[in-house]
């Protein structure tokens, strides 16, 4: 089955969605089992990452309002849905 970056991002929503945080290692296990390798690519620093259409469909579901933490690789809700 071909999977799109839309359906992909979604997963990724609702994940974040339920569990108020999502783990790029997680999220990259995933995606590689269930939605295929094509959608994982290693980046710059040599860590596994996801691909870039899947997170500009990501950004759209969120609207900004989802954080990226660098430091411990994770998205999480913004401080402005919090409250």
């Amino acid at each position: 089955m071909n999977h799109t970056a839309e359906e992909v991002a979604a997963w990724m929503f609702g994940e974040m969605r339920n569990a108020g945080i999502l783990y790029q290692a997680d999220a990259v296990e995933h995606i590689r089992k269930n939605f295929g390798e094509h959608f994982i690519y290693v980046n710059e620093k040599g860590h596994a990452s996801i691909d870039k259409e899947v997170k500009k469909a990501f950004k759209k579901l969120h609207g900004g309002k989802a954080a990226w933490d660098r430091d411990a690789f994770f998205w999480g809700w913004t401080s402005a849905i919090k409250t």
